[in-house]
C-alpha cells in the first residue's frame, strides 16, 4: 500500500492559543475477534496477504517468523498474541501490515484490514484510567459512532527489540547536563521512560506529561505562580502524534505566549519524513529529531544546554 500523502494544519489558531488539531489518518484493522484497532497511516508502507514466513532459531515468542520482502528481511510480530487475545484461527486469513518507525521496518500480523478514516489529534484522547499502567493502548478515538482504539505498537515493538537506552561514554564522559531540567511530553509510557533513561545518564532530570495539552498547562501554571519558565526547564521534548494536543500544537502554543516564547522545542517522533521538518520550520520548533537513538538525543540535548543561541 503506497504511504498517502502527508499533510497537516497550523494555521487557524483556537482559544488558549491552540491551534487546529493535525489531521490523522488510520488504518483500521481486527485481530483475532471483532474489537476495532487503529494504527497510523504515516507508519504503514504497504499491507500483503498472509504468506509463508521463514523460522529462525532464537527468534522472540512474539515473532512469527522472518519475511523477505522487497530485497530485505524483515520480523513479523504477531499483533493477537502480543497483545493477550486469542490466536488466530486461520493464518491464511490473516494480513501483514508493514510499518516503518523508530528507524526500523517491521511486519506486523493481523486478521482483517478495514479502512482508512480520517480524523484529528485533538479528537483523539488517553484510554480510560480502568485499562491500567500496563496496556498496549495508546488513545481512543470515535469515528462514526464506533470506538476506535490505538494501539501502542512502539511497546510491542520495544518488548521484542529491547531497545537500547544506552548512551555512549564519549557523550556521558563529563556529565555536562548536571543542573538542567527538562519537560518530556509524550504520549507512550515506553517513550517516555526511553527519553528519560538517556538524558538521566547525562545528568538531566526530567518532567514527564502524557500529551500536549497537560504541558501546556503545566508551563500556564508556573507562570502562573510567578516561576520563571525558562529557568524551570531548559527545554521542551515533544512527540509529534498526541490525544488531545499534539506536538505542532503545542510547539504554536509555546510561541504564542510571551513567558514561553524563546523556550527551545525539540520535536522527537518515531515517524520520518520531509513532512516533519517542514512543520518544524512552520511551528517555530528548534529542532527534530527521529525515535530512537540515545545518543542522538543525548547529543541533541547537551548541544542546546551548552551552545543555547
Amino acid at each position: 500500500m503506497p504511504r498517502p500523502r502527508q499533510h497537516g494544519s497550523t494555521d487557524s489558531v483556537l482559544h488558549s492559543n491552540e491551534v487546529a488539531g493535525t489531521r490523522l489518518e488510520l488504518l483500521l484493522f481486527h485481530t483475532s475477534d471483532a474489537q476495532v484497532f487503529g494504527i497510523n497511516v504515516f507508519k504503514v508502507q504497504e499491507i500483503i496477504p498472509f504468506q509463508r514466513l521463514t523460522q529462525v532459531p532464537g527468534m522472540h515468542p512474539l515473532v512469527r517468523g522472518v519475511a523477505h520482502l522487497r530485497g530485505r528481511n524483515m520480523p513479523v510480530i504477531d499483533l493477537a498474541v502480543a497483545i493477550g487475545k486469542s490466536p488466530y484461527p486461520d493464518l491464511q486469513r490473516t494480513n501483514i501490515v508493514i510499518t516503518e518507525f523508530n528507524r526500523s521496518v517491521q511486519g506486523f500480523l493481523v486478521g482483517g484490514v478495514d479502512r482508512i478514516v480520517h480524523t484529528s489529534w485533538d479528537r483523539v484522547l488517553q484510554p480510560p484510567r480502568a485499562v491500567g499502567r500496563n496496556t498496549y493502548i495508546t488513545s481512543v478515538t470515535r469515528i462514526d459512532e464506533q470506538t476506535i482504539t490505538i494501539l501502542d505498537v512502539e511497546r510491542v515493538f520495544d518488548e521484542v527489540t529491547k531497545t537500547d537506552t544506552h548512551v555512549s561514554e564519549r557523550i556521558t564522559v563529563d556529565g555536562r547536563g548536571r543542573g538542567h531540567r527538562v519537560l518530556v511530553v509524550d504520549d507512550s509510557r515506553v517513550a517516555r521512560n526511553q527519553i528519560q533513561r538517556a538524558l538521566e545518564q547525562i545528568g538531566v532530570e526530567c518532567e514527564l506529561c502524557v500529551d500536549g495539552r497537560e504541558a501546556l498547562m503545566r508551563l500556564q501554571e508556573l507562570q502562573a505562580r510567578g516561576i520563571e519558565v525558562g529557568a524551570r526547564f531548559s527545554l521542551v521534548i515533544s512527540d509529534i502524534e498526541m490525544p488531545k494536543m499534539d506536538g505542532y500544537q503545542l510547539t504554536t502554543a509555546i510561541r504564542a505566549m510571551p513567558a514561553t516564547s524563546d523556550l527551545y522545542v525539540l520535536l522527537h517522533s518515531s515517524i520520518s519524513g520531509e513532512f516533519n521538518y517542514d512543520m518544524v520550520k512552520r511551528t517555530g520548533a528548534n529542532r527534530f529529531i527521529q525515535k530512537y537513538s540515545a545518543d542522538d538525543l543525548a547529543a541533541a540535548v547537551l548541544e542546546h544546554i551548552n551552545d543555547p543561541d
